[in-house]
């Protein structure tokens, strides 16, 4: 039980309590193991892929996991974490995401052995009695003990009602599928609390809460989201993927290993800083697509980067008429903004041909050349 404890604990940030996971796991139960995620964005990332991967330990241990889809919550969203209500999402963008979700999660889950439930299943038939059943356990100052919700409410900004109940139909899901162990992010404490509060009020033995840490972006500062364009998706190319991760600092790189992967820190550590990260890189890759394609990406990024090359793949767009150098940059989809083309130019982040361009030039149909972005953006303009 020892060694078992042991591979939980890894990379976790809390478990409440040690001791009652200890008992449960001394019990022999197959023990259900539940993580709910809302399908609020069509790609996961390795963010996401923290949690995902402490549940695949417990599938190693022989224990039940339950991969919950919030369709019924993903309509609400999740305010943990948040400064302002999130906006509604429709039913057709619920469905698109769930349709991805399955297809990434099975890349760290063995399928045959993970439950997948929609919490719509028993939300729906709780009905309006059901919903204010709910209610009527908790209260306003109950809720806002949480940090999200005392802040905003400190700020005067509106917390609409039915984030309110967000909370409780987390909670009930807990029930719903009466639950030994139920894993989250260390943002989502709250809520995986309540879900302990409400399976004793339903007298059942609560569950093990598990919080996991958020994992900083590529940038190192935030926590990884689309949001703040610092991620990396498990549905990113291979040589994008293998790029994004060669690009965060060797502290982050660290915690990259100990929260994504099995490896021993302690022998990580013994490597240069540069030899992990390729030998990181290239287990992130190949998890998620394969030993051939993680092998091409690092053999790119090596040509592309380390020798100073330009790669042999390049996208063409096709020019006919003289335009601006930040507009072409924004026509041909390497930046998302003029600002942003300014700026690249500006700070020297911007080549023709290997030569670095200062100033936002006219560019004259022509010659064909190599337009180069960033570190890894590259155009031939033709």
């Amino acid at each position: 039980m020892t060694d078992a404890l042991d591979k939980i604990r890894r990379g976790t940030n809390e478990i409440i309590s040690v001791d009652e996971l200890k008992k449960k796991l001394a019990s022999g139960k197959k023990l259900r193991v539940k993580l709910g995620v809302d399908p609020t964005a069509p790609d996961l990332h390795l963010g996401h892929t923290v949690i995902i991967n402490k549940l695949k330990t417990f599938q190693d241990l022989g224990h039940q996991v339950v991969f919950l889809i919030g369709d019924f919550t993903a309509s609400i969203g999740d305010p943990s974490g948040r400064s302002e209500t999130r906006p509604m999402m429709t039913d057709e963008q619920i469905a698109a995401n769930i349709k991805t979700y399955t297809t990434q999660v099975f890349k760290i889950l063995d399928e045959s052995k993970t439950e997948v439930v929609y919490n719509s299943k028993w939300l729906n038939e709780l009905g309006i009695k059901g919903l204010l059943g709910l209610a009527s356990r908790n209260t306003v100052a109950q809720m806002l003990v949480r940090d999200d919700f005392e802040k905003r409410y400190k700020e005067d900004k509106p917390i609409s009602i039915v984030e309110f109940m967000y909370p409780m139909l987390q909670a009930y899901d807990s029930v719903a599928l009466k639950a030994d162990v139920e894993l989250g992010g260390n943002d989502q404490k709250f809520n995986l609390l309540l879900g302990r509060d409400m399976q004793r009020d339903y007298g059942q033995e609560a569950q093990v809460v598990i919080t996991m840490p958020l994992l900083e972006g590529t940038d190192g500062v935030k926590k990884m989201s689309k949001s703040y364009n610092n991620y990396i998706a498990l549905n990113d190319a291979p040589k994008d993927m293998f790029g994004k991760i060669m690009s965060v600092s060797d502290e982050l790189m660290y915690k990259y290993y100990e929260l994504l992967t099995q490896a021993d820190l302690k022998t990580i550590k013994t490597l240069h800083p540069k030899e992990a990260k390729i030998a990181l890189a290239l287990e992130i890759t190949e998890r998620y697509h394969g030993k051939v394609e993680a092998q091409k990406a690092k053999e790119e990024f090596e040509k592309v980067f380390a020798k100073k090359d330009i790669p042999d793949d390049i996208e063409e767009f096709k020019i006919n008429l003289a335009i601006k150098l930040a507009d072409l940059l924004v026509n041909s989809g390497m930046v998302s903004s003029k600002n942003e083309a300014r700026r690249l130019i500006e700070q020297g982040g911007v080549k023709i041909d290997s030569q670095k361009v200062s100033q936002d030039v006219e560019i004259k149909p022509g010659k064909s050349f190599i337009l180069q972005a960033g570190k890894r953006k590259f155009k031939k303009i033709v």
